[in-house]
Formats: C-alpha cells, sequence, structure tokens
C-alpha cells in the first residue's frame, strides 16, 4: 500500500488488513478522513489531547456492511515522546503501521507584530514539528516491512499564500510543505511522503469563523467551485495518495481548493468597467 504498490490487490482503494494514524482524528477535516479509511476497511487509530470516549469516535460502514469504529489514544504530539508513544501503540494493538495522516493542526488568529513569543512557538510546534516527530516514529516502523508506507501531510494554502492574521501558522504549513519534499528524498523508496493543501473546507469551525451560513455562502462564491470543500473531498483524496493508484507520487503536494481564489485585479477591472 506504499513505496511500490500493491499490485495484487483488486481494488487498488480496498484498505482491509492496513492500519492507519489519523492525528486529530475525531473532529473535524480529520473525522471525515477517518470514516473514510473505516469505510475502506482499514483499523484506524486516532489521538488528540482531549480523551474520546469510545461511543463519540468516528464510525463507518465497510464495503461487508459491517460497522468499524476507530481506536483512539491520547497524545499530546508536540512531545516527541509522545507523539512516538502513538506510534507505538498503534503497533503494539494492531503489528503494522502502513498509513500516517498528520491531520493535527490549526491556528487562532493573532496579530503578529503583538503575538508573544510563546504563542508563536506553540503554533510551529503543532503545525510543523508535530508532524515531523509523527513521521520519524511512523517512518521506523514503515521502513522495516516489506510494503514500507505512505505518510500524508495535511497542510494548507495558507503555506502556499500569505496568511495575515495566522502568520506563524502560514509560515508553519510553508515548512511541512518543504519538509515533506525533504522527507520524501530521505526516505524513499520505501516511504512515499506527500503533502496536501487544502483550502476552504465546512466544518464547524469554519462556520463559527465565517458567521454562520450567510457567511459561509459569501466565501464560497468566491471559490470557482462556488462552494466550500468538505472533509470527504479530503479523505478521497488521502486514499488515493495511500493506495497502489499514487504508487509513483511522492514528494507531491495535492492543491485541493476548488480552484483557489479569483483574483484580486479581475474584481477591480470589472468595477472600472462597469463605471
Amino acid at each position: 500500500m506504499a513505496g511500490h504498490g500493491d499490485t495484487d490487490r483488486i481494488d487498488p482503494l480496498d484498505f482491509d488488513g492496513r492500519v492507519v494514524i489519523v492525528t486529530g482524528g475525531a473532529r473535524g477535516i480529520g473525522r471525515g478522513i477517518t470514516e473514510g479509511f473505516l469505510a475502506a476497511g482499514a483499523e484506524v487509530m486516532v489521538c488528540g489531547r482531549t480523551v474520546v470516549e469510545d461511543a463519540d469516535l468516528p464510525t463507518a460502514s465497510d464495503r461487508s456492511g459491517a460497522v468499524r469504529r476507530a481506536h483512539f489514544v491520547a497524545a499530546d504530539l508536540r512531545d516527541g515522546d509522545q507523539a512516538a508513544s502513538v506510534v507505538a501503540a498503534t503497533v503494539d494493538r494492531f503489528g503494522r503501521l502502513d498509513v500516517l495522516v498528520n491531520n493535527a493542526g490549526g491556528s487562532p488568529g493573532a496579530d503578529a507584530a503583538t503575538a508573544s513569543p510563546r504563542f508563536s512557538a506553540s503554533i510551529v510546534q503543532l503545525n510543523l514539528l508535530a508532524p515531523l516527530y509523527c513521521a520519524q516514529a511512523a517512518n521506523a516502523v514503515m521502513q522495516s516491512q516489506d510494503e514500507g508506507g505512505s505518510i500524508i501531510n495535511i497542510t494548507s494554502v495558507s503555506g502556499l499564500r500569505p496568511s495575515p492574521g495566522t502568520a506563524a501558522y502560514g509560515a508553519a504549513k510553508a515548512g511541512l510543505i518543504n519538509l515533506t519534499q525533504s522527507l520524501a528524498i530521505e526516505w524513499a523508496p520505501k516511504v512515499r511522503v506527500n503533502a496536501l493543501s487544502a483550502g476552504l473546507v465546512a466544518t464547524e469551525a469554519a462556520d463559527a469563523h465565517y458567521g454562520g451560513a450567510a457567511g459561509m455562502a459569501q466565501v464560497a462564491a468566491t471559490v470557482p467551485l462556488g462552494r466550500f470543500g468538505t472533509p470527504t473531498d479530503i479523505a478521497g483524496i488521502c486514499l488515493f495518495l495511500a493506495s497502489p493508484l499514487a504508487a509513483y507520487v511522492t514528494g507531491g503536494n495535492v492543491l485541493a481548493h476548488g480552484g483557489g481564489e479569483r483574483p484580486a485585479f479581475l474584481t477591480a477591472v470589472e468595477g472600472l468597467v462597469s463605471e
């Protein structure tokens, strides 16, 4: 399912018998990714700082109709030892690790001129160093497996363009894209490492940030595809990147942003013409 592909599988998107970690996989985009892998037949371990009860963990029906539930381990991934413990707990339980999705991340808004050193360090730790710590631990396992493994770093369009109001976050995500490219070279051919740069994705956090349905609709109108992405959209790309269909894809960065942002000069020109 990883370095060289798994060509003996009739369905390349069948993850039966595969083991996946999705960091931050109990809510938001991560929950959608977790549900996607569960539906494809995988065993999925999720983690986070806040304990999630079994009843609240993601579930999905697989292709046989059986209901699969994610497993949970508590960890603060900004601590390298705790990040390694997530991988260790997964391998202890399932005996292997095929896919790591570094999804945990984010940042509240902050003025770069006044953000404290502690705040900025915390944002970089969560969005850049934590994925590195998890990837290092996962790679050590995957390199020992005949089929290697696949690591997917969920990053953001904020790492590809200015990120006013979340400057440290944007810089960390830019660093994660570069880290992806470096690790892809260092860990080939056994382990493939790719990034997925998400744009606007509809989650509860996005709804709150943009002021509810009316604000979401206004923002969605600026996207060429005319809508926010969904966690399911992101999950589908992760399934592809982790599958034999992407066996020759490593060091890549998939843009999932609905076409990006309409250039501001177009609106300015249209305004001038209409006058």
